[in-house]
């Protein structure tokens, strides 16, 4: 059984990078796309606390340019494309850092693996949300429809995974024909918008550690 890597997104607080540090998150997510209610300023972003993590930063429509200024500026290690982005967009920020954000369930059959064929030579991983569009919903995919999918590159499974669902979703893992290689958190585990709930955060990374066949002893011991 391969370990699950867990990436949280929607982080703007400090205090909530700082305990996804702390608890051994693996990818950071903050969000650069204005319309998000969990959107942060550049300068926010990269004043957040450092550590072992990865840093994703997600973007919608936004220009190459401002992407990568904002990568660079904001000590970006991932760029998350959330919007229409094509290949040649996805060349151009850089495919060995790319996560391609894809939804099943506004494809017609078998779009879904054309889609993953196509950006497979300019993405590093790819992501399934739910929905049809942006992100954060707190909505699930429907797993029977993934079980079949291989995808030709790594990739995150996304959309109202939490505490409460954690721990079957990753269950069904055994049942891919290829498994994700983590999980995408977000609003499952917060109060209200960007802003995370420590006890939730907890409880998820509790599950995923004994998923993963580890549990940090310190685990409680955190404020």
């Amino acid at each position: 059984m391969s370990e699950a890597l867990c990436k949280i997104c929607g982080l703007t607080r400090p205090q909530d990078v700082e305990l996804c540090q702390y608890l051994g998150v693996d990818i950071t997510g903050f969000i650069f796309a204005g319309s998000s209610p969990r959107a942060v300023s550049v300068e926010a972003a990269a004043a957040m606390p450092r550590g072992p993590a990865l840093r994703a930063g997600v973007f919608a429509g936004a220009d190459a340019r401002v992407v990568l200024n904002t990568a660079q500026q904001a000590r970006l290690d991932l760029i998350q494309l959330h919007g229409g982005e094509d290949v040649p967009f996805c060349r151009a920020v850089g495919p060995e850092r790319v996560i391609k954000v894809l939804w099943p369930e506004r494809m017609k059959p078998g779009a879904l693996e054309r889609e993953l064929e196509r950006f497979a030579p300019v993405a590093a991983y790819f992501l399934l949300d739910a929905g049809i569009s942006g992100g954060g919903s707190g909505k699930a995919l429907a797993l029977e429809d993934l079980w079949r999918v291989i995808p030709p590159r790594p990739w995150f499974l996304a959309g109202g995974l939490g505490h409460l669902n954690l721990d079957r979703t990753l269950a069904a893992f055994a049942a891919f024909a290829s498994a994700p290689v983590g999980v995408d958190l977000n609003s499952a585990l917060e109060n209200a918008p960007g802003i995370k709930n420590h006890a939730l955060i907890r409880r998820a990374m509790t599950i995923l550690n004994n998923y993963n066949g580890h549990k940090p002893a310190t685990l409680e011991k955190h404020p």
